[in-house]
């Protein structure tokens, strides 16, 4: 029997950056709960419910009425305040004078000292007032304090609200970045470190991060990955990982689900065998069978980690050079003389029959 025909790869050494592919929860980069700081009756809703608004804009409007009342008092309070420290400088002056005449004694241009200072410090008193009533009239207007799109409300027109109440009148979210916090076991972090630390990856200095999104398409945008959380949950045995992704078309929302496809690092000498070369025992290991120099099958026991597209990531068993096996594994056995053919090559043409000669017609 002529030797049985398999196809081949012959395997090869290249750099392969690789990634993990871990899942988490869309947020939002900013979120602003909006709530009273004075207490009143909200006169006008500002805002469309569900649109964009800018930071500073207005959003409500609380009855002012009391308060510039308040503002118009501490105003009147402050020039009463003034009027009386003009009296008292006038006379700590004209006491001076007189001092120094010997007309009146020590001890009331003491005195008028005393009153000028005490009506200097009223002063102060007075205009703290002022700002203070105007501060609270302000917030009777109650604004954005962020950019982003606003929720519903919590309240209508009429209702009373309370200065620092607990519950929110809207929430202001920024969807433009976004965040997605994702989760890693802290045994993958253990072992990339001891493999970056051995010499057999490379970190990236920038980590890129594609995004896979409910329905397993890609996200159109890359994101990078922000920080990693420094502990790791005593509970679960992992720790977090913020992404930031671009959402200029508002496409993530805040609660979706996602997949983070984040680069760990490179192999330089990375060997790749393909899927359909690399076979499961019965016992759970991964075995392959290769073609010998002397053109003979011989079987090897794989380690793989991870899958790269369609391929596997060879820890042990292979290396590059060797001539891995991917079709006509059915009828091969190990020990068996086989002719390979280099997947992707044309095959031989065999060649044509003999003819017979006009001396081979007689």
């Amino acid at each position: 029997m002529p030797p049985a025909a398999v196809t081949v790869v012959t395997l090869k050494s290249e750099p392969v950056t690789l990634t993990r592919e871990l899942s988490g929860r869309v947020n939002s980069s900013l979120v602003a709960e909006v709530r009273p700081q004075v207490t009143g009756i909200v006169q006008k809703r500002l805002f469309t419910e569900g649109s964009m608004v800018r930071a500073g804009e207005a959003l409500y409007q609380i009855d002012d009425a009391t308060y510039r009342a308040d503002a118009s008092s501490a105003k009147a309070a402050l020039a009463r305040a003034d009027a009386t420290l003009d009296a008292a400088r006038l006379k700590a002056n004209r006491f001076a004078e007189l001092a120094k005449k010997g007309v009146v004694s020590a001890q009331d241009n003491e005195a008028a000292i005393a009153t000028l200072r005490q009506a200097e410090a009223d002063v102060g008193v007075a205009k703290a007032a002022v700002d203070r009533s105007n501060v609270a009239l302000g917030h009777t207007r109650i604004g954005s304090p962020i950019s982003g799109r606003i929720g519903k409300s919590s309240v209508t027109q009429g209702a009373l609200v309370t200065a620092n109440q607990d519950a929110a009148l809207a929430t202001v979210q920024q969807l433009d970045p976004i965040y997605i916090d994702v989760t890693q076991a802290g045994s993958e972090l253990l072992q990339l470190k001891k493999q970056l630390a051995a010499g057999t990856m490379k970190g990236v200095k920038s980590v890129p991060v594609a995004l896979l999104l409910e329905d397993g398409s890609r996200y159109a945008h890359e994101g990078r990955l922000a920080f990693s959380e420094v502990s790791v949950d005593q509970s679960t045995g992992s720790y977090s990982l913020r992404v930031v992704v671009p959402n200029p078309d508002g496409l993530l929302l805040p609660g979706m689900y996602a997949r983070a496809l984040i680069g760990e690092g490179v192999r330089q000498d990375a060997v790749l065998a393909p899927q359909q070369g690399i076979a499961r025992t019965p016992k759970g290991g991964a075995s392959a069978m290769v073609v010998s120099k002397d053109g003979k099958v011989e079987v090897r026991t794989v380690t793989v980690s991870q899958t790269i597209g369609d391929k596997w990531l060879v820890e042990s068993g292979l290396a590059a050079g060797d001539k891995l096996i991917v079709e006509g594994l059915q009828k091969v056995q190990p020990g068996m003389a086989v002719q390979a053919t280099e997947a992707g090559a044309a095959p031989a043409t065999p060649p044509a029959p003999a003819t017979a000669g006009p001396a081979a017609a007689k």
